[in-house]
């Protein structure tokens, strides 16, 4: 399959892939990932080792869609909601005698 990360052009097949992901051991999954085999890896690390580029280069996006087009499975990062934030002992405390919550 054609296509063009980084402004440039590439020939990319998922025997292709899965070889040079052979014996490349996988970095700590942060954000988006790809299954290559057994193995999840950081798009990041995949875009690197199947271009030769550095990794500032191209986009996430780039690369998840090579490999979902290849055939990959692209899991989708859990995003997590954000954290609520602490009440003071106060706030509980009005908050347990009924007074409308605090924002």
């Amino acid at each position: 399959m054609r296509c063009v990360i980084a402004r440039f052009p590439f020939d990319l097949t998922k025997s292709g892939v899965l070889e040079s992901m052979k014996g490349v051991k996988p970095e700590q999954v942060i954000g988006e990932s790809v299954i290559i085999g057994r193995r999840t890896y950081p798009v990041k690390q995949v875009g690197q080792v199947i271009t030769r580029q550095d990794r500032r280069d191209f986009s996430t996006g780039e690369i998840l869609r090579a490999m979902t087009q290849l055939g990959f499975t692209c899991p989708d990062f859990p995003h997590t909601a954000a954290p609520e934030r602490a009440l003071s002992p106060f706030q509980k405390a009005s908050a347990m005698l009924g007074a409308p919550a605090a924002v």
